[in-house]
Formats: C-alpha cells, structure tokens, sequence
C-alpha cells in the first residue's frame, strides 16, 4: 500500500507571486550593498581581472597576476560578462552577482520541473481515496515542486553560498539542472535527452573538474538498469553525453593548450589540482561530513530520511531510486577528498531536497504541527533577539547588548539607515502576518509545514544583511585598507611583489588599484615594490626578509583590519 494519502483540496498549489516574491527576498539581500568579503573576494577578483584583460586572462584564470587554477573558468566567464554588460550602471561588483542571480533561478527553476515530472508518475501519486477525491496528478505535480523549492530555500547550506561569486555554487545549480535532465532522460531514452544530459556535465567539468561528472554519469547509467532502459541504448546514449560533455570541456582546454597564454598552459595544473582531490575515504573526510552536513542540509535531511523510510515498500520508484543513487555517488566522491571543503557539500543538497520533498506528504499531521510550531517560537525568538541587538547598538541600552554588538568592530560608528530599517520592518510585519495566516487557517495545505521554516530563515538573512550589513562591511571587506595602502604608494611606482593571499589581492587591486606583478612575473626580481602579509602571533621577519629580498628596505606604510587583530600588512620599497 502506498504510504501517501491525500485529498485534493491538500494540493492547492502556492501562488505564482507568493513563489516569485519569496525568490526575490532570499537572492537580493546579500548581494546588493555588501563588499566583496574574503570567503568571495577571491572568485570576484578573477572575474573583474577576465572583464579588464584580454584573451589570455580569458584562458588563464588569475587574480591581478596571481593564478587561480584550482576551479574551472565557466563561473568566472559568466561573472566577467556580466561586469562586461551592466558594470558601467550597477558597478563591478554588483554586475558580476547578476550571474548569481541567474545560477540561483536556474537551480530553482530545475528543481521544480524536476519534482513536477516525478511527481506526475504513477507510483508517486497518492492511495486512490474510496469516494474519490485524490488530487490529479498535475495538481500533485505541482505541489511537490513547490515543496521542493520551499525545502531548498529553507536549507542553511544554500543561504550561506548562493549570494558569494563562488564556483561551488555554479556546481550546486548545474547538479540541480544535471537531475532534470536526467529525469528526461529516464521517461524517454533518446540520443536528444542523452545529449543534453552531456552538455549539463560538460559546464560541470568547466566548473570544478572531472570528478563529479564522471561519477554522476556512472550513476546514471545504474539507474538505467532499475528502469527497464535497454543494456545496448543506455550505452549507447551514455557514449553521447559523455561526447558532448568533453566537447563542451574543449571550448576551453583547447585553445588554452594551443595558445598558451602567459606562455603556458593552466590545464596541466588544473587536471593534477583535480586529481589529488580522489584518495581512499578517511576519518578526517568522515567526521567533517557529519560534523557539517547536519546543520548545512537542515531541514532537508530528516524528511529525506523520512522518506526513504516511508517508501522503502514500493517499486520502481524514479523518485526515490534516482536522487538517492546520485546522493549516494556524490557523497563517496566527498569522503574521499582528504581536504573536504564546506562548499562541495552543496551538490548534495539538490538531491536531498527532492526526496524530502516526497517524505513530506507521508508524514503524520502531528509532527507537521510540531515543525511549523518549532519554526514559529524559534525564528521569531530569532528575528527579536537581531532587532533587539540593532537598538542595542544604535542607542546603548541595554549596556551588555550594546558592549556584545559593537566589540567585535572596534572603531565602528553605528548608524542610521531609512532604507534598510523600511525594509527590515516590511519584511518583519510580512512575517507577522505570515504568522496570522497560518494559525488562521483550517485547509491542510501540503506546503505549509515548510513555508514558515523557509521564510523564517529569509527573514533573519534580510534582518542581517540590512541593519547589520553596515557593520559586516566594516568586519569583512579589505575595503579601508586597500584605500589606506593606496595612498603610502608612490605614483611612479612600477609594480609590486606580494605574498598575500587570493582575496587580499583581489581587493587591494579593485579598491586600491595597486600594479601587482603579472602573471609572467617572478617573484622577488622585477618590482621596486614588495607587500607582505604576516602574522603578530607567528611573523618571522627574517625568512620573510630574505625570501621577499626586503633586507635594507624602506617601511613605507603598515596595517590592517581594525577587526583583525592578528594579521598585518607591510608596504617597502626595496633598496636600489
């Protein structure tokens, strides 16, 4: 017996606006008005070097000289078009997150015509009711899409990566486009489907390497033997999208091995970077999954689970069977990383969210009221303690807030914003009657157990990044420094060699538009000009001086992050 039970009148689908205006709130805080920080510095420095250079930083990712070939160009491609396009009104910063805009509608937009697809077969629809009354199957359909895109917004992984110009969030939305397709597909096996299939792995590969689309592929070809696809055609059409994915690869490693720019190619690197990432699973790799993931994949991953539980019974179960066998190759390939990073986690995440998606309707009444409850006392605690802290800051009282809000940005002088507290109260009033509206309500919508923890999570983001964004600028951005710095540097000066780091240098090109040395450069021999980044706790001024070449050279300037207290940056001109 199927576990799912329901009356149409539980598939009442989420207006299109409420949908829309729900995306809007969640993408835009975050990217409008806040400095490039040094989690994202780094990605936006390559793009901004791509849309200021030419053909060989196009080929060459690089950051004012320094090399970034750890991911792949697509990301940064899409970034310096967009500065290319609408810098000149929005600024280079926020014209390279209009490319997030279009990866965050992307992965959502795919999530729900893939949950919509499974949604309409036949062995996920609900127990036919005696008297009648079950919903239609595109009625169905579309509920469970909803869901699906309620359940990812609501996940905190995702809130943490889709506002950053990072390469891991291209990844996240291209697995998101990849089970789609795969959907397709599945439901009909043509060389067109497997094509496409192969160009969604192919921006893939040009993403964050091989790796994962090797594996999804794989994957993908074991599902084929769960849902009767013909040995020879799955093979078959499996060739395909693996010709198209390494067709699309070569749009770049083509005429980056047949141009060399810079006078080499970044391929080599980029392949063996890729490479050392696969090793044997390791505790390390373990308890950093665990650790993690139970709070990046919340509240996805106790549906998912549910879901598993509660369908585990049935057969030929594309809804289940599918998502779970990618989640399963996706999550072998992240243990063995033996250095996992937060971010890969995020690819996991599509597939998470469209089972629990499909756990969600199997559930008892009981535990969707203790969730929307939970969701209540606990986020609105929330978005009161944020307010709280924000009046605490603005006037002093109480004291311990005021203390506690502002120690952590010495030198920073709160202030007033019109815009950002209109919008903070709009969106705390809309959360309100959000509130009302649910405990008012009589219909058991299917949605409803989710739509408070995903517009919870969005109010306390819009609350963070509006009347606490000022002070995060001031803690995060390397803005100030760069200025500071600027102004030491002698305007004849030729160019400048650095030990800092990828989101250091990125900075300090934009907002100080300091010359470092190209790419081309070695290290310590062409520049009058050396700036190092060290540490107070572990500098050694010695070895710094004798790699750099900095003995009998002149201190033009010092300093740092007014929030950092650790860190220190040098500025010398070297002796003649």
């Amino acid at each position: 017996m199927k576990p799912v039970r329901l009356p149409a009148a539980a598939t009442l689908a989420l207006p299109r606006w409420a949908l829309f205006a729900l995306g809007l709130l969640y993408i835009l805080p975050g990217l409008i008005g806040r400095d490039p920080w040094k989690d994202d510095a780094g990605s936006f420095g390559i793009m901004w070097t791509m849309a200021r250079g030419g053909l060989n930083d196009w080929l060459y990712p690089n950051i004012a000289g320094l090399p970034a070939l750890e991911d792949g160009p697509l990301t940064f491609w899409l970034g310096a078009v967009c500065i290319k396009l609408f810098g000149w009104i929005l600024g280079d910063v926020l014209a390279a997150r209009v490319s997030n805009i279009g990866i965050f509608v992307m992965g959502g937009m795919s999530l729900w015509y893939t949950a919509f697809h499974l949604g309409r077969r036949p062995e996920a629809q609900p127990l036919r009711l005696a008297f009648g009354g079950q919903p239609e199957p595109d009625a169905y359909g579309r509920t469970l899409a909803d869901t699906t895109v309620l359940i990812y917004l609501g996940s905190l992984g995702l809130l943490l990566y889709s506002h950053e110009t990072l390469a891991v969030t291209l990844q996240g939305s291209l697995v998101a486009y990849f089970l789609y397709r795969a959907v397709r597909y599945i439901e009909t096996a043509s060389v067109r489907n497997a094509a496409l299939v192969g160009l969604s792995l192919g921006a893939l590969t040009l993403t964050r390497g091989p790796l994962s689309p090797i594996v999804l592929l794989l994957a993908l070809l074991l599902c084929t033997r769960f849902f009767r696809v013909p040995a020879g055609d799955a093979l078959r059409h499996m060739g395909v999208a693996a010709a198209a994915a390494l067709a699309l690869t070569l749009v770049w490693v083509l005429p980056t091995t047949l141009i060399q720019p810079y006078g080499d190619s970044p391929v080599a690197s980029w392949f063996g970077t890729n490479m050392a990432q696969l090793a044997m699973p390791s505790w390390t790799s373990v308890k950093a999954f665990f650790r993690i993931g139970v709070w990046f994949f919340w509240p996805a991953w106790p549906f998912a689970g549910w879901a598993i539980w509660a369908w585990r019974r049935q057969e030929n179960m594309l809804h289940i069977v599918l998502p779970l066998t990618f989640l399963g190759a996706l999550t072998l390939l992240f243990l063995c990383d033996p250095t996992p990073e937060n971010g890969d986690l995020l690819k996991l995440l599509p597939p998470l969210a469209l089972m629990a998606a499909f756990g969600l309707p199997t559930m008892k009444r009981g535990a969707i009221n203790a969730i929307d409850w939970f969701s209540v006392m606990a986020l609105t605690t929330l978005a009161a303690l944020v307010w709280l802290f924000w009046i605490a800051k603005l006037t002093g009282w109480p004291a311990k807030l005021s203390h506690n809000a502002l120690k952590l940005v010495p030198g920073f002088v709160p202030e007033f914003g019109i815009v950002a507290f209109t919008v903070a109260a709009a969106v705390s009033i809309g959360w309100i009657w959000l509130v009302r509206w649910r405990v008012s309500r009589q219909r058991t919508v299917l949605w409803r157990a989710v739509v408070l923890s995903s517009s919870g999570l969005i109010l306390l983001w819009v609350l963070l990044m509006t009347l606490f964004l000022p002070d995060l600028n001031y803690s995060k951005s390397y803005a100030g420094v760069a200025q500071a710095l600027a102004a030491k540097l002698p305007h004849d000066a030729n160019c400048i060699d650095s030990n800092v780091g990828p989101a250091q240098r990125a900075s300090f090109a934009y907002y100080g538009r300091l010359p470092f040395a190209g790419v081309e450069g070695i290290e310590g021999s062409q520049c009058d000009y050396v700036l190092l980044h060290d540490s107070f706790k572990t500098r050694d001024d010695r070895t710094l001086s004798r790699t750099w070449g900095t003995r009998g050279a002149t201190l033009l300037w010092e300093g740092r992050r007014a929030s950092d207290r650790d860190e220190r940056f040098r500025l010398y001109r070297r002796a003649p």
